[in-house]
């Protein structure tokens, strides 16, 4: 397992994290022996938040016995001072443990949330407030957007940053990760399989870890799959196994959705999913969890071109912020079924 130091924060971390975002899916039991297997096996960064479910009441229940071995970060989605007070102490008594390592302001997608949690009675006077008395350690800050993150974090308030990293979206190399890295703030990763799309897992895995970033957080829900992104980082990457991914990302990203969240639609299909996913499916095809997910999604997808609102200007289209082609991808995916 690799360490590095986490930005300025002193702190040595694993380069994997476990994601314990999907742990409410799976019976306490198996939760339990995969964060302890994690832990035995020197994970020691274990990422979570307060919208997960009982995400944060599983690890109280399962490792909060072992505290000193891990770097606890969890996250608050509410904006103001008062409801961010409250959640941060709950997450607090879910997960038994008196301090937070880190405290991230959760999913600020837009220049009116960042600006709210940033006001006087916002978010983040809350989350200082918890560090004066002791209960936070670190505050960082997660998105969607990267070129926004990058001016956020630009005035040195924040010590970590969370963003999508993986080979269908590699855009945080572009401003965000350099500015992170000027800052000396610490560089955590996430979704390095966009969600269960991109195969093969190894070398989905495989492109985070040969970036410049600290932690690459994997959800992660049994022994096997903390046993399988383990193994995927066993080896350093080599200069020309380097050349290879960055040059897939370029091809597999090409559809420049960033998963914002912009979008809505009003037959409910899920676009950033389809955006994301849409070059990798034809170039690689799709993971168990991919195909389910357009499963689940056919008769909406199949439905699209024949919703009348959108016939002429895709009501999508009008909110993307990076004017992308929406209705065409959803269209091509409808060839999925075939």
């Amino acid at each position: 397992m690799r360490y590095t130091t986490f930005g300025s924060t002193g702190y040595r971390v694993s380069s994997l994290g476990f994601g314990a975002m999907n742990l409410p899916g799976v019976p306490l039991e198996q939760a339990r022996e995969a964060l302890n297997y994690a832990l035995d096996e020197g994970i020691n960064y274990i990422d979570t938040a307060a919208a997960y479910r009982n995400s944060e009441e599983i690890i109280g229940e399962c490792i909060s016995h072992r505290r000193s071995e891990y770097f606890l970060a969890t996250k608050t989605g509410k904006r103001d001072y008062k409801s961010a007070m409250e959640e941060m102490e709950r997450s607090l008594d879910r997960m038994k443990t008196d301090v937070i390592d880190l405290l991230q302001i959760h999913y600020v997608n837009t220049v009116q949330e960042f600006k709210a949690a940033m006001e006087e009675n916002g978010a983040y006077q809350a989350a200082l407030e918890m560090k004066r008395k002791g209960h936070v350690r670190f505050i960082g800050l997660t998105g969607h957007r990267p070129e926004l993150l990058a001016k956020w974090i630009g005035k040195g308030q924040f010590d970590q940053v969370l963003f999508h990293l993986n080979l269908a979206q590699p855009f945080a190399l572009d401003e965000l990760i350099p500015e992170a890295t000027r800052q000396q703030m610490g560089k955590t990763a996430m979704k390095p399989l966009s969600g269960g799309f991109i195969q093969p897992v190894s070398q989905a895995i495989r492109y985070p870890y040969s970036q410049d970033v600290h932690v690459t957080i994997s959800g992660m829900i049994s022994v096997d799959e903390v046993k399988e992104n383990i193994a995927a980082m066993r080896e350093e990457v080599g200069d020309d196994e380097r050349r290879e991914l960055e040059a897939l990302a370029v091809e597999l990203g090409a559809h420049n959705c960033r998963r914002c969240n912009y979008c809505s639609c009003p037959i409910d299909v899920t676009i950033p999913d389809i955006m994301i996913s849409s070059q990798v499916r034809r170039t690689f095809g799709l993971l168990p969890k991919g195909d389910g997910f357009y499963q689940k999604q056919k008769d909406k997808i199949l439905s699209c071109a024949d919703y009348e609102p959108c016939k002429e200007q895709p009501l999508c289209q009008q909110q993307c912020p990076y004017h992308l082609p929406m209705r065409q991808v959803v269209m091509e995916a409808a060839g999925y079924f075939g």
